[in-house]
């Protein structure tokens, strides 16, 4: 299997993956959130097919600053939130595949020479890294509601 249709391969078990956890979230803001990224991975999908017909471009997505408005929500709201430790281990299931896609993206990146590929490669593991990030506030979230909830001062979603 080339290095593309692998790619392609794991975006789309990716948003497979994603839309299966959001149908199972009993929290409607998580499986929001978890729909984004399904959504993202199709972005993704579509970017590296479009690499192999010779593009090389794919906008910058804002996936974490949508998440922060609905964190913002939950936190407002006061929304009430439990979930399975089933969920929690599925949610850090999610963060180490995507850890393993940045992985694979900055690989790739290191062993292409045109350099076209080389920034949508790079430019696919930044997308990856964010999603991490979201995953990790999902697994705060989810671990520790109250807590997370309730320290207004404190806000989890930074700039990134």
């Amino acid at each position: 299997m080339d290095i593309f249709a692998f790619a392609m391969k794991m975006e789309q078990d990716g948003e497979t993956f994603y839309r299966e956890l959001a149908q199972k979230t009993t929290h409607k803001g998580v499986a929001n959130i978890l729909e984004m990224l399904a959504d993202e991975e199709v972005k993704h999908y579509k970017a590296i097919k479009a690499m192999q017909g010779g593009s090389h471009t794919m906008t910058e997505t804002d996936v974490v600053g949508r998440a922060r408005n609905i964190f913002q929500r939950i936190r407002e709201f006061g929304d009430a939130f439990e979930t399975a430790t089933d969920d929690i281990t599925l949610y850090r299931q999610a963060m180490k595949l995507e850890k393993q896609s940045e992985d694979f993206y900055l690989d790739r990146a290191d062993q292409v020479t045109e350099q076209g590929q080389k920034q949508l490669f790079l430019q696919l593991a930044g997308e990856e890294k964010k999603h991490y990030y979201l995953l990790e506030n999902i697994v705060d979230f989810v671990s520790r509601p109250q807590h997370w909830l309730e320290n207004a001062e404190f806000f989890h979603m930074e700039d990134y």
